[in-house]
């Protein structure tokens, strides 16, 4: 049974492998609609993702004027490998395609400053810093334990208190992520012009239009 199941996943990642290559293939000849096909051929069929993947896929609709689904796998590349620059330089250039009058409120003073730091890493690379300084933690304090000289014991003990609050500072800024990212609900308009309206519903007054902008790439 094992050997079928690992018969099953090399089947996969030669799949993959062969699908990606033959999209970044075509890609590099400027067949962006056949390396379209291609990427979407390995998550739909092969049930494969990866950052790379979603990256790629990105750029040939940006390539064909295709903002929209551009600026989806963008994000969908930033899930799985957030703060990457390349991907984020990217989906600064594809978002400066869009045109609408819905301005983004930034942050200011102590919220700003918070939301930096907390957004240096996701959230389960926050856990894992937690877990390392909560291991440095149990250490000093054995340390603190067994130490027989009196200037030792001090200086465990007030490691301990460091590390104690740097572990506060890093469960609070993974949770911090973590509450952020459960209730971000962002959404792409794929419409070239949509209409913002005063309430959910058709029978609402129209407040603005939101507009796509198209234009040529080099």
């Amino acid at each position: 049974m094992k050997n079928i199941v690992y018969l099953f996943l090399l089947i996969t990642q030669v799949f993959f492998a062969q699908s990606f290559e033959k999209g970044n293939a075509m890609y590099q000849r400027g067949n962006y609609q056949e390396a379209i096909q291609a990427y979407e051929a390995v998550i739909k069929e092969n049930k494969q993702e990866s950052a790379e993947l979603y990256f790629n896929l990105a750029n040939s609709y940006y390539k064909l004027n295709k903002v929209a689904p551009a600026i989806y796998n963008y994000e969908k590349a930033l899930v799985l490998k957030p703060h990457d620059p390349e991907t984020l330089n990217n989906l600064k250039f594809a978002k400066k395609l869009t045109i609408d009058e819905i301005k983004e409120v930034p942050k200011v003073g102590f919220a700003k400053l918070i939301q930096n730091f907390t957004g240096i890493f996701d959230y389960n690379t926050w856990a894992k810093i937690s877990v390392g300084i909560a291991f440095l933690f149990l250490l000093s304090f054995i340390g603190y334990y067994f130490s027989q000289i009196t200037i030792t014991k001090r200086i465990y003990f007030i490691g301990m208190f460091v590390l104690l609050l740097v572990l506060g500072l890093s469960i609070s800024a993974g949770m911090s992520e973590k509450s952020h990212f459960d209730n971000d609900r962002p959404a792409i308009v794929f419409a070239e012009l949509s209409e913002v309206r005063s309430e959910p519903q058709k029978g609402g007054a129209s407040q603005f239009s939101y507009y796509m902008k198209v234009q040529k790439f080099m």
